[in-house]
């Protein structure tokens, strides 16, 4: 299902004889999978059939912290190892500024842009341009709204969410003997598919209890209103657990927030308010060990670049992608799904539920960064 479209280089020795016969071949058979037909002279049309020096991507961050980090750091490693050029730029959280900058890819004419959105409905007028110049447009990590594209990859944040809701119901019930509580729900940006998945897979675990209440609030993932949040509801309500939808933003300023209050607690200590979250960051597995925290759904991030490499390739050598089941043997995110939504084609990649028993696990990428 990860198809590889081996390409082979013309010496120059060659290049004289072989002209006519490149320009009559190069042109790929299909149309660029969910792109629809390019423009003739396209950066997209250009790369079908060029050696791999000559293939650049334009790679999008959305902010450089936590994961985002790890996310870029792997699209260069799966673009290097195809032996392509690889162009990066920093939003900082800023989408006009990634707009700007997806419009100086488009200018340099780079074979296919990859992307973070920094947000997801905005990203269309800037996927648009792309495509209308015939080049490629995929995103990691978090699909487009109300537009179609080539490719997203990323961890099923519905299964991420889900399973972070489970882990919450076990918890709840093991302390009262029935699942009851009140839970804080610290909310990513709703802007982005990727937190409305986060809290859509949680939400509807949770809301089979009813005798659960969970309390959203939203952070934007900003670090400071993770904090602020907790702060406010913890000290008015009685609150039992906490979900965070980044335990990357989270993890340390919600703990600093429940010490402020006095109820910071560890595992099998009176008064601990469980966590579970989604990321599986250095941090959130640092408390899992130290008792303060109790699950993560950790995401097969360091991954994402090097499989969407995979289909990048596809598109740019006019193949097919298609629907199914994608495995590889002994990749954590296994067996990963292909569908074809109202966005182009998503490549969810499963994620790990992460507790006491294997925070430990040497496959987990917040133990590979530390």
């Amino acid at each position: 299902m990860m198809q590889r479209v081996q390409r082979s280089g013309f010496t120059l020795a060659w290049l004289a004889v072989m002209v006519a016969l490149v320009a009559a071949c190069v042109a790929p058979a299909n149309a660029p999978a969910g792109g629809g037909e390019a423009a003739t002279g396209s950066a997209g049309d250009a790369a079908a059939g060029a050696s791999a020096a000559t293939i650049s991507i334009g790679y999008g961050a959305p902010e450089l912290s936590g994961g985002q980090g790890v996310i870029m750091s792997g699209m260069e490693n799966g673009t290097q190892g195809k032996g392509w050029s690889f162009v990066s730029n920093n939003a900082n959280f800023d989408a006009s500024a990634q707009a700007n900058q997806i419009d100086d890819f488009i200018a340099q004419g780079v074979s296919a842009i990859v992307t973070v959105p920094v947000d997801s409905q905005a990203i269309c007028a800037a996927a648009k341009k792309a495509k209308d110049a015939g080049i490629p447009f995929f995103t990691i990590d978090r699909a487009p709204i109300g537009c179609e594209i080539d490719m997203t990859v990323q961890s099923d944040n519905y299964l991420a969410g889900k399973q972070a809701g489970e882990a919450m119901v076990q918890l709840l019930t093991e302390k009262y003997g029935e699942a009851t509580g009140i839970v804080l729900e610290l909310q990513g940006d709703l802007g982005q598919n990727v937190a409305q998945l986060r809290g859509g897979g949680f939400n509807d675990v949770l809301k089979e209890y009813p005798n659960i209440t969970v309390i959203s609030k939203p952070t934007e993932w900003k670090a400071d209103k993770f904090s602020q949040a907790t702060l406010d509801v913890v000290a008015a309500e009685a609150v039992d657990g906490i979900y965070l939808h980044s335990d990357c933003v989270g993890t340390k300023v919600v703990l600093a927030a429940l010490e402020q209050l006095g109820k910071k607690f560890a595992r099998g200590e009176e008064g601990h308010l469980f966590i579970t979250g989604v990321d599986g960051c250095p941090d959130a597995l640092a408390a899992i060990r130290e008792g303060f925290s109790d699950q993560a759904s950790s995401q097969p991030i360091p991954d994402f670049g090097v499989v969407i490499a995979d289909y990048i390739e596809t598109t740019l050598n006019g193949g097919v992608i298609e629907e199914g089941t994608v495995e590889k043997e002994g990749a954590p995110w296994s067996p990963a799904t292909i569908v074809k939504s109202d966005t182009g084609f998503m490549l969810n990649l499963a994620t790990t539920s992460v507790d006491a028993s294997n925070v430990d696990n040497p496959a987990l990428w917040g133990n590979q960064a530390e």
